[in-house]
């Protein structure tokens, strides 16, 4: 069969052009900061680029064996950005990280939102002193670029999902605790999040009989958060409980929602009412709290 020809040029070949640079402008578009410069604390392994699993069960990308580091940016249109900028943590029980259902997806909605995100490809698997490493060092660098950015420093929060909303619990109440020796003058800045959302944390109850995790210390300085959960998530319903209780306590400002239902790992796929649910509930809840 011919070809048809626009100009002796073959369509197919306008086609193939036409992708190749479509792919090279999304390559380019796509900005990574690496954490570390040289070693990187508490690993004992060599860098590499994170290894992504053969499991894509559920319509997921997967990735393991993180030993380099880094954010994903992501930036707002130009007209809306608003100033404030959000590290992702993404889930997967500190062994996997479900980058593109915790991740990406999730930094292209805050976009929308106005927001500046960066996912966070944190130390896995079961390196959790690694990857508080991690989230301390990814807060000092985003409030380090704050002017690059467009970003207010004062106006840096962090999401998690599951193990990456523990992450980010941690974050949020580990951060006069010095986890690495200090590198450079980016650390000199704060790691200290200005706000925190939670959806569906774990590992926030593994204390004594349920209460909460020991390494959680609340104080006055606590930010404010927004905690969302499910009862019928064994992973997260308690320890969501328990988190808020504390947080009370203390009398810092919190917001949790427990739906009956929605479990567990859903993000923000249509299909599922918590996944439907907890973005509308967060919207509101930025809009008010920053």
């Amino acid at each position: 069969m011919a070809l048809i020809k626009i100009n002796k040029v073959p369509v197919v070949l306008l086609t193939f052009i036409s992708l190749f640079f479509t792919s090279l402008n999304i390559a380019q578009s796509m900005e990574t900061i690496y954490l570390w410069a040289n070693q990187v604390p508490n690993e004992i392994n060599k860098k590499h680029d994170a290894v992504k699993t053969e499991n894509t069960s559920g319509n997921v990308t997967r990735l393991t064996n993180v030993t380099n580091p880094v954010l994903e940016v992501f930036k707002p249109d130009t007209t809306t950005n608003n100033g404030a900028g959000v590290i992702i943590c993404p889930g997967g029980g500190y062994h996997i990280l479900a980058i593109d259902l915790e991740g990406y997806e999730v930094a292209k909605w805050l976009n929308k939102l106005g927001f500046t995100a960066f996912v966070l490809q944190y130390r896995v698997p079961e390196n959790r002193l690694g990857a508080l490493n991690d989230i301390q060092r990814a807060i000092k660098v985003v409030r380090s670029k704050s002017k690059l950015y467009n970003i207010n420093p004062d106006k840096i929060g962090v999401l998690g999902f599951s193990a990456g909303g523990s992450l980010a619990a941690r974050a949020s109440t580990n951060f006069n605790n010095e986890t690495y020796s200090k590198f450079d003058e980016i650390d000199n800045e704060s790691c200290k999040p200005d706000f925190a959302v939670l959806v569906y944390p774990a590992y926030l109850n593994n204390g004594n009989n349920n209460t909460i995790t020991p390494e959680l210390t609340i104080t006055n300085q606590t930010p404010p958060m927004f905690i969302f959960a499910t009862a019928d998530d064994a992973y997260s319903n308690k320890g969501s409980l328990v988190l808020s209780k504390a947080l009370m306590d203390s009398k810092i400002p919190v917001e949790l929602h427990l739906l009956p239902s929605g479990g567990h790992g859903y993000g923000l796929r249509k299909g599922n009412i918590a996944a439907e649910t907890w973005p509308v509930l967060v919207e509101k809840w930025l809009k008010k709290s920053i």
